[in-house]
């Protein structure tokens, strides 16, 4: 192990090789003869108390390291440069170290679209202090129980979370999003957020950053385990029953706009960004980054007016084709309930 687990997080995410997919087994119906001009599709949403102009966003990824503080200064170029949200990784180190100048502020950068994350362990007053230091759009909050389970570091206990969840929704002043980090929120775990008074969650599925996979990278051992959790798709299918009351975005193995749109199509506000923004960044200067991000929000257009979908809400109504894992799995866990 590396002396910072925050940068053995970077190093194993990078070397990560790819695992499956459920975006690929998700194909979309051409709509060839569409009602709207490419100029009239409108590409905003809505969740979190506030319209955004854009449904995708850079989720939250690194901080409490020198390597992460450069990764989180690139993020934040990017995200004002492109008018995109930005979503800091854990504050947990900041909390314990208040030198700690890897994460931007609003206070400093009061132009950026800006939200910060820490995990659900804390308590209300850890979640007070992130707030005011970094004075975010809203707090995204983490479950990450497989990551704890597997880290030789990492938490034990849990049965506290759910009251940490009531205490933040009672108690904190800016909206909550509650986060899964990469293995997929079932649906009944949604359904107890929902009664302890969450409105939005990010399910975070399968497919992308595997923390099961960095996590054993560092300990050596568990490999069985790599490619634990429920993948992106299948759990924002498993979600459908929910989206009237619930605000859902997705993450997790989201590649490119064509990724992006079957999320939209599966009801997702938005979809976040982690793996695919830490190579972008890593991969090019600033501006070839932005150019590439630009070019995202042309292809969505594009691909929304190919779909006949001139809002997201149009997206809903895309009839779509389910093939391999995604379709063979449809049903059975209805069937269980």
């Amino acid at each position: 192990m590396t002396e910072n687990r925050k940068d053995d997080h970077i190093k194993y995410a990078l070397d990560q090789p790819e695992f499956y997919n459920s975006f690929d087994d998700m194909e979309l119906i051409h709509s060839s003869l569409p009602a709207y001009d490419l100029e009239e599709i409108d590409l905003s949403t809505f969740f979190a108390g506030r319209k955004w102009d854009f449904p995708f966003y850079i989720n939250a990824m690194t901080g409490g390291s020198q390597k992460g503080k450069a990764i989180n200064q690139k993020l934040a170029q990017l995200a004002e440069a492109c008018g995109l949200l930005f979503v800091t990784g854990s504050y947990s180190a900041a909390l314990k170290n208040p030198q700690d100048d890897s994460y931007p502020s609003r206070k400093s950068q009061p132009q950026l679209l800006l939200a910060t994350n820490i995990g659900l362990d804390k308590p209300l007053e850890a979640a007070q202090a992130t707030i005011e230091a970094v004075d975010p759009l809203f707090l995204q909050v983490h479950v990450n129980v497989m990551q704890e389970l597997l880290m030789p570091e990492g938490e034990r206990k849990f049965k506290h979370w759910p009251a940490h969840l009531a205490s933040y929704v009672q108690n904190l002043p800016c909206p909550l999003i509650l986060k899964e980090v990469g293995f997929g929120m079932d649906k009944r775990s949604m359904e107890r957020a929902y009664q302890l008074g969450i409105r939005t969650v990010d399910l975070s599925g399968r497919g992308g950053t595997s923390f099961s996979y960095i996590e054993n990278r560092r300990s050596g051992s568990r490999t069985y385990l790599d490619q634990w959790g429920q993948s992106t798709l299948q759990a924002l299918l498993q979600a459908q029953p929910l989206l009237d009351k619930l605000e859902v975005l997705a993450s997790g193995g989201v590649r490119h706009p064509l990724d992006m749109v079957k999320a939209l199509v599966l009801g997702a506000r938005a979809v976040g960004l982690s793996r695919t923004m830490l190579d972008l960044v890593e991969s090019h200067s600033l501006e070839e980054a932005i150019e590439i991000v630009e070019g995202w929000k042309a292809d969505l257009r594009l691909l929304m007016c190919a779909l006949n979908c001139q809002n997201l809400a149009d997206l809903r109504n895309v009839p779509y084709l389910l093939y391999g894992r995604l379709r063979q799995a449809q049903g059975q866990l209805e069937e269980k309930e």
